[in-house]
Formats: C-alpha cells, structure tokens, sequence
C-alpha cells in the first residue's frame, strides 16, 4: 500500500508533486486493499506452486512487476480493477486484479465478464478460495525489524526519482505538428490557448486514456513550452480546434500506452 495514505500531509505532499494520490478516494483505496489481500493469500498458501494456477495466470518468478510494460486496453483475457490495465503487468498481479473483481462486494462478475476469457480466470479464482476456506496458512512469516531496515530513503529522494521514472523528453519531432494545429498568423497565442484549456484537456484525455494525469500535464507543459519557443498562434474562432488539439494529445498518449514512447513513428 501506498506509505503516503497514513497521513493528511503526506497525500497533500503527493498531490501536489503527483497532481493526483493513489487511493485517494474511498473507491480507488477498498481497490488496492483487495488487491494486496490476494497478494496476502498468494504468499500465505503458495497458490503459485500450484499447477492449475500457473495454467491459468502463467508461470512466475522471484523478480516482481517490472517498472514498465506494454498493456493491451481493448484485451478481454484479463480483468480491469485498478488503473493502467494492471493485470496485465506479471502473472502475480493478474491472480490479484482477478482476486479483488472477485471480492467486490455486489459486483456480478459473471455478468460484468460473460463473453471475456478472463471469465475462466474469475471461475478458478471462485473455486480455488472456496477450496481453501477453513484451511490455515502455508507460510505465516513473523516481524523482522531487519524487513524494515531499508526504509531509510528521504522524501526528496523518492520524488525526484518518482517523477524522473514518469518523465520523458519531447525533442523538436513535434514541431510540424504543431505548426499545422497552430497556423494563423496572427491572434492568440497556442500556449495561452492550451493554458486555458489546460484542466479541460487534462481531464479529457486522462479519461479517454486512463493515463495518469502526471504524464499527461508533462506532456502537455512541454507542448506549451515548445509553441512559446516557436511562436505560435491559433484562430479564435475555429470550432474543431479544441477537437483537433485533443485528438493529437490523446494520439500521443496511446501510442505511449502501446509502445512507452509519446513520440509517433515517423514516416
């Protein structure tokens, strides 16, 4: 779980350097409460050792979720709970994004994913934890203060390599692009234009991208910066420019989705 969510300050400290706080909302935390107890329930029964699990979610191994990966959004072999398309990141996290769709209280998941092949996942996860209901743990490992040894990293430090891992650069690759969305001669000027829409694009595209806002508002400072730079200006009566600004953004976006690049493939 998040270390910042036990204290007022700390999440104001996150929102602030993040623009948004994981589990912030009383939803998005029973979210990752549900999805850590699968994580509690893997390590405590060892339900990667057995062979149907790894049939089912694949094989594991002792290197954890890696730091970046390349979802599939429209995939439907594996279930959505948290942002990202997290399931999708190693086999442990498919077992737990599958644990906690099936511990939702009300949600008829059998319904939700009727047609889905992550339905025969949602199915083991079903039996398998009625087999084991009455059984007690594997594996109860007891507090060892020297578990707790390396949590000595300073908070300066952990933002500073939070936002470099969420940081990209964007070169002069968008300058055509951007000349084309921004060609009148004269008028208000593109970065003006995008910093008073700024909320509304960040809000839109995060939306229709399920991108964390963090990306989104780099992305969409270094595009400010780069029409300041180029001295670009936009028509004020143009009714398809907010259109036409939102669908390059979102463009840009995706492909990092696909690819971990916001940079379009050049042709």
């Amino acid at each position: 779980m998040p270390f910042f969510l036990v204290h007022d300050r700390l999440r104001a400290l996150e929102r602030t350097m993040m623009l948004e706080v994981e589990g912030g909302t009383k939803e998005w935390f029973l979210k990752l409460i549900r999805h850590e107890a699968a994580h509690a329930y893997n390590y405590a029964y060892h339900l990667p050792r057995n062979k149907k699990w790894e049939q089912i979610f694949g094989q594991t191994s002792d290197e954890g979720t890696p730091d970046s990966y390349r979802p599939r959004p429209f995939s439907r072999s594996y279930v959505v709970n948290l942002d990202d398309w997290y399931a999708q990141s190693h086999p442990d996290e498919d077992f737990a994004e599958t644990f906690a769709v099936w511990l939702t209280p009300g949600l008829d998941w059998r319904t939700r994913y009727a047609g889905w092949k992550a339905l025969q996942k949602l199915e083991y996860v079903d039996e398998l934890m009625r087999s084991l209901a009455g059984q007690l743990p594997m594996h109860v490992p007891g507090y060892r203060v020297a578990d707790y040894d390396c949590l000595n990293l300073k908070l300066k430090t952990y933002y500073a390599r939070k936002r470099k891992l969420y940081e990209d650069t964007y070169p002069d690759f968008y300058d055509t692009d951007l000349r084309q969305l921004f060609g009148a001669p004269a008028g208000l000027t593109a970065s003006s234009y995008l910093r008073l829409r700024r909320r509304r694009l960040l809000n839109a595209v995060c939306l229709w991208t399920n991108e964390k806002k963090y990306r989104v508002n780099e992305l969409l400072t270094r595009l400010i910066d780069r029409c300041d730079h180029l001295g670009l200006h936009v028509h004020d009566d143009d009714p398809q420019q907010d259109f036409r600004v939102s669908a390059f953004i979102t463009t840009l976006v995706m492909n990092y989705l696909f690819t971990g690049k916001f940079k379009r493939t050049k042709t």
